[in-house]
């Protein structure tokens, strides 16, 4: 998979609305889903981005602790996409996000391997410039699920370093780096043109 294809679709896709200014695109391909999540795009975005106090996530029969304004905005994203992601007839899922929909596509991704256990190896999910979510010490079972999601940050991108591990969150997942010798600086590095330029030629 070209992961510059991938950003590509994010950036281009027609998203729906869901509730705390949510923005989700489904779209099926045969026995594919496919579920994408945008970046922030307005003062609530931001607002959730920024309410990063640890709250409690309850999986399929797990607990776990997570940023609280991405779980907000997840939870009222599941609803939309739910009975999508059980759907007998989906065998294969690509969940995928940037920035602030890179955090949604992590708690997508668990949810996905949670409730479709039997899709494991053909599950993917793929995080641009994805913030710290989780937060503490794991389950065995949810950091299982976690570390199969791919983690693609662009030099010294400072938006996957926030919030910081001081504060109890950690990275969780399979880190895929690139751009490392163009010369971004922490802030710069987060933009999608920076992306766009990065991911060239690289392959999932």
């Amino acid at each position: 998979m070209q992961l510059l294809s991938l950003f590509q679709q994010i950036l281009d896709a027609e998203y729906a609305r869901a509730g705390n200014a949510a923005s989700y695109f489904l779209r099926r391909e045969g026995d594919a889903l496919i579920l994408l999540f945008e970046e922030s795009n307005g003062k609530t975005d931001w607002r959730n981005n920024l309410d990063f106090p640890a709250a409690l996530a309850r999986g399929k029969g797990e607990k776990f602790f997570a940023h609280r304004g991405f779980l907000r905005v997840w939870q009222s994203v599941l609803p939309c996409i739910a009975g999508a992601i059980r759907d007998r007839t989906v065998r294969r899922i690509l969940v995928a996000g940037y920035s602030h929909g890179a955090a949604l596509a992590l708690l997508c991704h668990e949810h996905c391997l949670s409730v479709r256990p039997e899709l494991e190896e053909n599950i993917l999910g793929v995080g641009f410039g994805c913030p710290r979510v989780a937060w503490g010490i794991l389950p065995r079972a949810v950091k299982r699920r976690l570390k199969r999601f791919v983690l693609v940050e662009n030099g010294r991108d400072i938006i996957t370093r926030l919030p910081p591990a001081l504060l109890g969150y950690r990275r969780v997942g399979k880190r895929r780096r690139v751009g490392l010798f163009r010369g971004y600086g922490a802030v710069g590095a987060h933009r999608p043109e920076c992306y766009l330029a990065a991911l060239e030629g690289e392959e999932l």
